[in-house]
C-alpha cells in the first residue's frame, strides 16, 4: 500500500499527453511522463484494501502494492526490483497493457481506480535512466539447446525465461527485424521502437540469438527445426485476419488493418517507400472495427492527412457506467474514448455492412444498415436489421480492423505432429504442452487473440513447463506472480 488516506485526498491523475495539433504532425509516442511528486502522489493512493484483487485481474500476477509503496517512499530502485521479479518487459505492458489490474483496483468500486499502469512506465524508465536494467547472462549453461518460433511479445517472453535458465535459445522471425507485433503492429505513437530495440539489444548481449527474415514454415522447416533443437517453443501470434464477405470485397482500396499498419510502421522506422495504395492522405476513409486494432488504424489515418476518417463498429454503443450484470471486478463494458479518437475522425455504432460499390474497380461507397441487439431465451445476443434503415457512405479506402481468427498454422500439424483445437489454434495442455513431445506453444497462437499482457503471461508459462521438461526436475524458474530463483 501507499497512504493509508492517499486515495481519499488525492485525485486519480492521467498522464499528460502532448497537444493534439503537434502529435499529429509527427509519429513519436503520444504520452509525456508524470511529474516525480505526482507519480508519488499516485502511487500513495493505493490502498490498505486487505485483499489486492488488482493480483487477481493482472495475467501476470504483479506485486502492485509492493511497487506502489516503495514508488511512494521514494525507494524507485526496489519498486524495479519488484515489478521485474514478475514482468519481464514492463515497458511494453507500461505503454500498450489496457490494465485489468485497475479494472480490478478495489478503489474503481466506486471511484477512480490507482493508476497502475502508468506507475509501470514511470519504473521502468527510471530504471532504463538510472542504469540499473543490466544484461544478465545466466551463470551456467545447460548444454540443452531450444527454438523459439516467433518475436513477438510471448516469443521474446519464453526466449528471456529460458536464456535465464541456462539453456542455449535461438529466435527465429520471419520479418526482417524482431518484435513482431510490437515492430509492426503497434504504430510509434504507440511504442516507439527505440523502447524496443534497447530490449532486444539486451537480449542478445545475455546470449539470446536472432534470426530474421527466417520463415520456418517456409525454408528451415517444422521437423527438421524439431531435429536440430532439444526443444521448441511456438509463438507464431494469431495473424489470420477476419475476412469481411461481402459483394465487392474484391475492389482495390479494402485492406485488411495489419497490411496498412505494417505498411506505415516500416515506413517510418525502416524507411519504406511509402506505397500510394496503402496511404490514406486526401482519401474519405472508413475503419470497421471499434478496438484497439481500429483505434491505431484511425490514429495513423489522421497522420496520414485524411481527408475524412469514420470508424464504424458492430454493436451499439456500450453504456456510460457499468451495467447490473457487468459487476466488478468483472472487466467494464463501457463506453471508451482512446487517445486517437480523441484527436478525430468520427464513430459510429450499430451498423451492418452489406455490400461495397466501385466505380472501374475502384472502391466508392459502402452500403450498410443499422442493427439491433436481441437476446434470445439463452441469452445469446442476435443482431436484427432495421428496416428501412439503408445508409450509404462514400469511401475511398476502407480497412478491416475486425480482429483475428487464429495463427497462420501451415504445415505444422502434418510436420510436428501438432494438433489443433477446433478454432484452428494450437491445441495445448495447462502447462502448454502441445500434443508434439518437447513442443510448446505460447500467447496469441494457442490462445486466440487477446492482449500483450497474456501474451507475456503465457510466454513465462511456457518456458517454465519447458524447463521442467528438459530438466526432468522442477523448474527454478518462478510461476505466476512468484519471485525468480536465479
Amino acid at each position: 500500500m501507499g497512504k493509508p488516506t492517499g486515495f481519499v485526498e488525492w485525485p486519480r491523475v492521467h498522464a499528460p499527453k502532448r497537444e493534439k495539433a503537434e502529435r499529429l504532425e509527427d509519429w513519436r509516442e503520444l504520452h509525456l511522463p508524470l511529474a516525480p511528486e505526482e507519480a508519488k502522489r499516485q502511487a500513495g493512493r493505493c490502498m490498505d484494501c486487505g485483499v489486492p484483487f488488482c493480483h487477481q485481474g493482472c495475467p501476470l500476477g504483479n506485486l502492485i502494492p509492493d511497487f506502489n509503496d516503495a514508488v511512494y517512499r521514494g525507494q524507485w530502485k526496489e519498486a524495479y526490483q519488484v515489478l521485474s521479479r514478475t514482468n519481464t518487459f514492463p515497458e511494453f505492458t507500461g505503454r500498450l497493457c489496457p490494465a485489468p489490474c485497475e479494472a480490478s483496483c478495489v478503489l474503481a468500486i466506486d471511484r477512480d481506480a490507482v493508476t497502475i499502469e502508468q506507475i509501470e512506465k514511470e519504473i521502468s524508465e527510471r530504471a532504463f535512466a538510472e542504469g540499473w536494467v543490466k544484461a544478465r547472462p545466466p551463470a551456467r549453461r545447460t548444454g540443452k539447446r531450444v527454438a523459439v518460433v516467433g518475436s513477438g511479445p510471448a516469443g521474446l517472453a519464453a526466449a528471456s525465461q529460458l536464456n535465464a535458465a541456462g539453456h542455449t535459445v535461438t529466435v527465429y522471425e520471419k520479418d526482417a527485424r524482431a518484435g513482431g507485433l510490437l515492430r509492426y503492429g503497434i504504430p510509434d505513437f504507440k511504442l516507439e521502437k527505440s523502447v524496443l530495440d534497447r530490449r532486444l539489444a539486451l537480449m542478445e548481449a545475455e546470449g539470446i540469438v536472432f534470426r530474421t527474415g527466417e520463415g520456418v514454415g517456409a525454408t528451415t522447416g517444422y521437423r527438421a527445426l524439431r531435429e536440430q533443437y532439444d526443444g521448441v517453443v511456438l509463438a507464431m501470434g494469431a495473424r489470420r485476419a477476419r475476412e469481411l464477405d461481402v459483394p465487392g470485397r474484391e475492389l482495390s482500396g479494402v485492406l485488411q488493418a495489419m497490411e496498412y499498419l505494417e505498411h506505415q510502421n516500416r515506413v517510418v522506422t525502416a524507411g519504406a517507400t511509402p506505397d500510394a495504395r496503402l496511404e490514406a492522405k486526401g482519401k474519405r476513409v472508413i475503419i470497421l472495427g471499434g478496438g484497439d486494432t481500429g483505434s491505431d488504424c484511425l490514429g495513423t489515418a489522421l497522420r496520414q492527412d485524411a481527408e475524412s476518417v469514420m470508424q464504424v463498429e458492430l454493436l451499439p454503443a456500450p453504456p456510460s457506467v457499468r451495467a447490473k450484470e457487468n459487476p466488478w471486478p468483472r472487466w467494464p463494458l463501457v463506453f471508451r474514448t482512446s487517445s486517437s479518437q480523441e484527436e478525430g475522425g468520427e464513430r459510429a455504432f450499430a451498423l451492418l455492412t452489406k455490400r461495397l460499390e466501385g466505380e472501374d474497380g475502384q472502391l466508392k461507397r459502402l452500403h450498410a444498415v443499422r442493427v439491433e441487439v436481441q437476446r434470445e431465451p439463452g441469452g445469446a445476443m442476435k443482431l436484427l436489421e432495421v428496416p428501412g434503415s439503408e445508409q450509404v457512405f462514400d469511401v475511398d479506402l476502407l480497412v478491416l480492423a475486425m480482429g483475428f481468427t487464429g495463427p497462420e498454422t501451415g504445415p505444422l500439424a502434418e510436420e510436428l505432429g501438432v494438433k489443433l483445437s477446433p478454432r484452428g489454434t494450437v491445441q495445448v495442455d495447462a502447462k502448454f504442452a502441445t500434443s508434439a513431445p518437447g513442443v510448446y506453444c505460447a500467447g496469441d497462437a494457442s490462445r486466440g487473440a487477446s492482449l500483450i499482457v497474456w501474451a507475456l503471461a503465457d510466454g513465462r508459462e511456457a518456458a517454465r513447463a519447458l524447463d521442467t521438461w528438459l530438466s526432468g526436475t522442477a523448474s527454478a524458474l518462478p510461476t505466476r506472480g512468484q519471485d525468480c530463483a536465479f
